[in-house]
């Protein structure tokens, strides 16, 4: 089964170039459950250039998960290897894995996870803080990035106060505020309607053809149209890896009634 999975991964990466940043090779994730063992990565072997848009895609339990995991530095391997920006994050402790997330990586995620009570540049600011960037330097960051995701008329509302699409491009602003190489996104659109979605992966296109890599793990074929390549991932392998012409996301237009 190991073997497979490395097979089907090796189908578009035979040819890659060393410009890369994801890597992952001969990984394989074990959980304990109970006294029995669950497998949810089989050896897979996958690499992710600088710069693509990749969905990963794959039923409840095929494994997809445990990989965004890994490549987020969310969690570690039980065999091989696991690079990330070109350092190999494999065996890092909780500490070192938190800083490769802080210095490297961005998160979005399908529920917001914004705080409730604070403005939109405060809550852009939270990764800043974390990293020890200057109280001076921070604000600044915050409007430009949420001026980048279209919301510098929003930046003093909370989340009650914006839609379920503003609050996401709230959430993809504090994602990239750090500057981030990579941008790794968990069913960015489930919480939000056909239009909204469209509004996002727009968005994220945006993001990529300015040279950030994403990451999106998603469940809908139509939101996986829009990356520039797919990654299929059943019962711990990597089973379909196609490399895509993306659709362009366009919203349609808001049409209003006339009284």
């Amino acid at each position: 089964m190991a073997a497979a999975c490395v097979a089907a991964a090796f189908s578009v990466n035979a040819n890659a170039n060393v410009n890369v940043i994801v890597e992952l090779t001969g990984v394989e994730k074990t959980y304990a459950s109970g006294e029995a063992e669950v497998r949810a990565l089989r050896g897979v072997t996958l690499t992710i250039e600088k710069g693509e848009f990749v969905a990963i895609m794959g039923p409840s339990g095929s494994g997809k998960s445990t990989l965004m995991n890994l490549i987020g530095c969310l969690d570690r391997p039980t065999r091989g290897t696991v690079c990330v920006g070109g350092r190999d994050v494999s065996r890092l402790d909780h500490d070192e894995l938190a800083d490769v997330r802080s210095h490297t990586l961005g998160f979005v995620f399908q529920n917001f996870s914004l705080l409730p009570r604070t403005s939109a540049t405060e809550n852009v600011e939270l990764p800043l803080l974390y990293a020890g960037v200057p109280r001076r330097d921070r604000r600044p960051r915050a409007l430009a990035a949420l001026a980048r995701v279209g919301l510098a008329d929003r930046a003093n509302h909370v989340p009650n106060e914006l839609s379920g699409g503003q609050q996401q491009r709230v959430a993809i602003a504090r994602a990239i505020v750090g500057n981030p190489a990579l941008l790794v996104a968990d069913e960015p659109t489930g919480n939000l309607d056909s239009r909204t979605s469209l509004e996002v992966m727009a968005l994220f296109q945006e993001l990529s053809a300015a040279g950030i890599t994403i990451v999106l793990v998603t469940h809908e074929p139509d939101v996986a149209t829009h990356a520039s390549r797919i990654v299929v991932v059943k019962d711990g392998c990597i089973v379909h890896d196609l490399k895509q012409v993306p659709v362009p996301a366009v919203p349609a237009p808001i049409v209003t009634e006339t009284p």
